[in-house]
Order: C-alpha cells, then structure tokens, then sequence
C-alpha cells in the first residue's frame, strides 16, 4: 500500500483513475466539490473505490468543518455553523455549548456516513489568536485553549457516535499564522514558551484517531523546514511533547506554503515522520510521481490506519432531524 491519499478528478472515476488506484494501492482518498453532486452518486463513487480495493472499511475524506469549509452543501445537504457559533454559547453556557457541538457533529458524521464518507477532515484546534491572518478566523472553537480542547472532543464523539472518524488540525497549530498557508509559507516567530499554548489543545486530545499536519515555519522549533517536513517538529513536537500516536496526514501538498515537486514534498514528509501524504487535486503526473517517490507502508503507519477506521461504518442509532432540532434550541440561548 502507498502511504498517500489522493484526490478523483469529477463525478465518476476516469478509466486512468481506476486503474493507477488499483495498482498504486493508496491509503485513501479525498472528495471535494467536484466530487459532489447528489447522494446516490456520491455513495456510488465511494462504493466503487471501494470496491476496486476490495476493504469495507477504507479511508475516504472530506473537509466538512461548516460555515465556509463545506464541500457538500444545501439544499442537497444541511447547512452547519461554524466553530466560532459554538465558542460563542461558550461563553454562555460551556455544558450547553459542548452538547451543542456534539449534536452538530452527529448531524453532520451521519451525512457523510450516508454516502460513504468514513473520515472528516476536522476538528480544528487551532487557538484563534488576535490579528492573525483569517484563514483559520471563524473557523476556530476559540481563543482559550482547554475551551477548544473541550468542543474539539465533542467533536470527536458526535462523529463517533454517527460512524466516522474525526481529524484534528493542523498540529502544531496554525492560529498564529500571519499568511494563508495555500498562497505563502506563514512564519511564526513566537518562542516555545508562547507555543505552549498552541499546543494545548492538541495535548489534550493527543489520543485522537488521525491528525492532520501545518505547512507553517515555527523558528522556535525548526527555523529551516516547514512543520509537515521537519524531523524536529513531527518527531520531537507533534510525537513527544504533543504526544500525539495517531495516524499523522499532511496537509494538501500542493499548497503554495511548500516548494520543490509535489513528488519531492511527499517524500521529505514522509522522512520526516508523517505517517500519510495528502494530495488533494487529481494531477495524474503527480500523483504517479508520487507513488514512485514514496516506500511502501510500514508496519507501525499500517496498523495506525486500521486503529483510526476500526470503529468507522458503525452509526448509533439517531435521528438526524431532531440532533438538529436540539442543537438549534442550544444555539438559540445565545440570543434569548
């Protein structure tokens, strides 16, 4: 197995699609919004991916945090708030806003559930820091750490609870950044000390199933690799004082945060101790290029994958109306 995800190019898998998957054998895949068009195609789509490895139980993502991070949307899918929403009912009432952001979560794992999708690329526990750049914005579950710490874990659960498996993101921390990591490389300058807080969060979840890289430079740790390729920053960082022994993704290597070939990228994160390489856009050559560059899947990552599914595809019972129906009423004591 080739220790990569991999984004499909439309609708339907292409006839090169299906048969470089079928060699390359990857860990898993991505869908986005081109991906997406109605229930019974998404599932289709994800039913033949499965179908061509022959594992009922395969990675198949998507970033579907709510807000402006939602790959399906209305009026085929529901709508969902954004991190910000929760945090704001924190202030409020913390139980309420913990069991509010479970709710969502359910609702939300029980949409992908549906059509085949076994991992949501979110929480992020990011810690929203004051003037940073608003790629991570309203998508934050705060500003304090153990608040973000609290919702992201209700986070967790709700999925859980709907069958699939969660992802934090993106460790380190990227709240500190003063640039989109898809446009530039962000540098956080902040010592280890200020970082301890960025990595609280991450702490306190650091027994979560997956974890997804940041494509940011944090001089305090590494002041040459970017966190998804430095040796320092995932092994001593993300696995040491994080803590972290999930499955380790990167970020989309195709982001303009990183140079050198996207085949090249996906080997220096895999030397440096990601687990999973992460390439979001359906390029052929580059995924190929990929496949060549990277070692076959090592034991330790193999059965980090198979802990991170090993409760996926199992729903508890729920109806999705009233998980909403309750969330909402919670919602509503912020403005009552």
């Amino acid at each position: 197995m080739v220790p990569a995800i991999f984004g499909l190019s439309g609708l339907t898998l292409t006839d090169d699609e299906r048969a470089f998957f079928r060699d390359a054998d990857p860990a898993g895949y991505i869908l986005f919004g081109r991906n997406v068009e109605s229930r019974a195609q998404v599932r289709a789509l994800t039913d033949e991916l499965r179908a061509i490895h022959g594992r009922d139980r395969l990675f198949v993502c998507i970033d579907q945090e709510g807000g402006r991070v939602a790959r399906m949307k209305p009026p085929t899918w529901s709508a969902y708030p954004t991190g910000e929403a929760f945090d704001r009912l924190y202030d409020l009432a913390p139980a309420s806003a913990i069991e509010a952001a479970r709710l969502n979560a359910q609702a939300l794992g029980m949409d992908l559930a549906e059509v085949g999708v076994s991992v949501d690329c979110h929480p992020s526990l990011d810690v929203r820091q004051p003037g940073a750049h608003d790629v991570i914005g309203d998508r934050a579950l705060g500003a304090e750490p153990m608040r973000v710490a609290a919702l992201g874990r209700a986070i967790l659960d709700g999925f859980a609870r709907a069958g699939v498996a969660g992802c934090i993101k993106h460790i380190p921390g990227h709240g500190r950044a003063m640039a989109d990591s898809h446009k530039e490389l962000p540098t956080v300058t902040a010592s280890a000390q200020e970082l301890a807080t960025d990595i609280a969060p991450f702490r306190a979840l650091a027994s979560a199933p997956i974890g997804m890289t940041a494509h940011v430079l944090y001089t305090a740790w590494d002041a040459e690799n970017p966190g998804t390729l430095s040796p320092v920053v995932v092994g001593e960082v993300i696995r040491k004082a994080i803590g972290f022994t999930g499955l380790l993704l990167t970020d989309d290597l195709d982001m303009q945060a990183l140079s050198g070939t996207v085949p090249e990228r996906a080997a220096r994160a895999i030397a440096a101790g990601c687990d999973i390489a992460l390439n979001c856009w359906a390029k052929m050559d580059d995924m190929v290029g990929i496949a060549k560059a990277l070692p076959v899947m090592g034991a330790e990552t193999a059965a980090r994958l198979d802990r991170a599914l090993a409760a996926t595809g199992e729903p508890a019972a729920a109806e999705h109306a009233t998980l909403l129906a309750r969330r909402d009423a919670l919602l509503a004591l912020r403005s009552a």
